[in-house]
């Protein structure tokens, strides 16, 4: 494979951009963790990559210091691979959106997976308690422009799609283990009543 030589095409970060990377957090760092309810987390094995969604009221990823930031694992399906990756190799990548705004947090770093009582009664949710949390030391922590955000036109009304131009949860289940259109809608409105009920 041909390697791509980068620095002819791309020009280089400029200095602000470079200051910009910390390994640590500061006061607006805080103020966005506060008002943070979804990001995407990275991790990896030398089985592959694997990228994951995670979500919860504002401020759900709690800062711990201003090198460290946990968060619960709650309930999904079951795969735990996230988790699986972690105690494979610990690095760690955070992507934080912000809904209507056109800016993104990251945070790289390395992470152990803790069932440490008092750190999970803090994670709680009402009387939910989860079984883990991830507690990630910051190795580096940066925005990021919101220029994909734009392409994507994501926070515009007109980009939201209509569920029926999609197939339906149901829909891909029934198309990979053969069932009919019965069990595709019976799936549906379980996965309805999950999704309005069932988040922890």
């Amino acid at each position: 494979m041909t390697t791509v030589n980068l620095a002819e095409l791309y020009a280089p970060p400029n200095e602000m951009i470079v200051k910009a990377v910390l390994d640590h957090l500061l006061p607006f760092h805080l103020s966005y963790l506060k008002a943070a309810t979804f990001f995407c987390l990275a991790s990896g094995s030398a089985e592959g990559l694997d990228a994951s969604p995670r979500g919860g009221a504002a401020g759900f990823v709690h800062a711990l210091d201003h090198k460290t930031v946990a968060f619960a694992d709650w309930p999904g399906n079951n795969r735990i691979a996230s988790l699986s990756n972690l105690q494979q190799d610990d690095r760690i990548g955070m992507l934080f959106l912000f809904p209507g705004l056109d800016i993104f947090m990251r945070i790289n770093g390395h992470a152990v997976i803790s069932t440490n009582a008092p750190l999970l009664q803090s994670l709680a949710e009402g009387e939910r308690l989860p079984k883990t949390a991830v507690v990630v030391k910051i190795d580096e922590v940066l925005f990021h422009c919101g220029k994909a955000i734009k392409r994507a036109k994501l926070w515009h009304p007109d980009a939201k799609l209509d569920r029926k131009t999609l197939p339906s949860p149901g829909d891909m289940v029934a198309a990979i283990t053969g069932a009919d259109s019965g069990t595709a809608k019976a799936i549906d409105e379980g996965y309805d009543t999950a999704m309005r009920g069932q988040l922890y």
